[in-house]
């Protein structure tokens, strides 16, 4: 756990990517593309905690049609700077067999967990798979899944707020910074 003071270095020495008005909006464009998608399904939402938290929290009032919620917990960071394997802390709480399962992420970087949660809702006999992501980075190599619904492509580099956090610090913020190369 990194001390306020590192904390406000690391912030201080990041630079902006996107501003906390571009965040939104982006927020407001998928919740219509969503709609448009899944209004008619009454799907049940998976948030991923704790990187999509903001993103949920600022999504789910934007779409106007029945859903159940549900969350589930599973990490490859766990504080770090670097992925490793999947770690799956919480299961969903809510049966997926036979539903339409919207699972909500605050970045696709590599994509391995995404692609495990999507094997495992499928494996549980889900219905159909979706997932929106808030940021999508683009890294240099082939990702095992694409997501259904993105807000922004992000930089192949670190980057943190809106959910997603530099040594588990800043995940409040409402703008995406990155770290200086």
């Amino acid at each position: 756990m990194l001390s306020s003071e590192e904390a406000r270095q690391i912030f201080d020495n990041a630079e902006q990517v996107y501003s906390a008005a571009a965040v939104s909006e982006t927020v407001q464009k998928m919740a219509v593309d969503i709609t448009d998608t899944l209004s008619e399904q009454c799907p049940l939402v998976l948030s991923v905690m704790g990187g999509a938290v903001v993103f949920t929290g600022q999504l789910l009032p934007l779409l106007e049609f029945p859903l159940s919620f549900d969350y589930l917990h599973v990490s490859r960071y766990n504080d770090k700077l670097k992925g490793g394997r999947v770690n799956w802390k919480v299961e969903p709480h809510t049966n997926v067999k036979d539903r339409v399962v919207l699972v909500l992420d605050d970045i696709l970087d590599e994509g391995i967990t995404l692609a495990s949660i999507r094997e495992r809702v499928m494996g549980s006999g889900a219905k159909a798979f979706y997932s929106a992501v808030f940021a999508n980075k683009d890294i240099s190599k082939p990702k095992p899944i694409a997501a259904d619904f993105v807000g922004v492509t992000l930089p192949d580099r670190y980057v943190f707020g809106f959910g997603m956090d530099i040594y588990g610090s800043w995940r409040n913020l409402p703008a995406i910074y990155a770290v200086k190369e």
